[in-house]
């Protein structure tokens, strides 16, 4: 017999995905922003990527915050860090194992900053849904202007 649940509510795609993003951050290791993200294709996941450091470096969590030691303010001389953005991540994890990001949508828990907004339009990202909590009004400027649909999602609370 089939059990029936009852004002039993299921997240919509955009509520799902980023929280999914939100679990990925997790296993950032940045010191100052933990941010993930997750690239879909059709409501299936082809990557997802966190703030760290390259493959085989030392990270910030290990050796300290390189930005921090510099004064250097959030937003900000983005080139001075150790750290890989979570959304540009997810690009390069799709291009390492040779996955389309052609159409995709991106999940972030973080607006993205101007580097990964041009990266993103290159990419053929064409929707980015994010949680806000990083204002760069050249990135969103860039975003529209290449005709990515941009949504803003409230905060999970969690």
């Amino acid at each position: 017999m089939a059990t029936t649940f009852i004002n039993c509510t299921r997240p919509s795609w955009d509520e799902y995905f980023l929280e999914l993003a939100a679990m990925i951050a997790s296993r950032s290791t940045c010191l100052r922003r933990r941010v993930g993200a997750v690239l879909v294709s059709k409501e299936r996941i082809i990557a997802t990527g966190y703030n760290g450091a390259p493959r085989g470096l030392a990270h910030c969590l290990d050796m300290g915050c390189m930005r921090e030691q510099m004064g250097i303010p959030s937003g900000h001389r983005y080139e001075l860090c150790r750290g890989v953005h979570a959304e540009q991540n997810a690009i390069i994890n799709a291009a390492y194992y040779g996955v389309s990001t052609q159409d995709t949508v991106l999940y972030c828990t973080n607006q993205p900053c101007i580097i990964c907004a041009r990266m993103l339009i290159n990419a053929g990202v064409i929707r980015v849904v994010h949680r806000g909590n990083f204002e760069d009004d050249l990135a969103l400027q860039f975003m529209r202007e290449a005709g990515i649909v941009l949504v803003e999602m409230p905060s999970s609370g969690s």
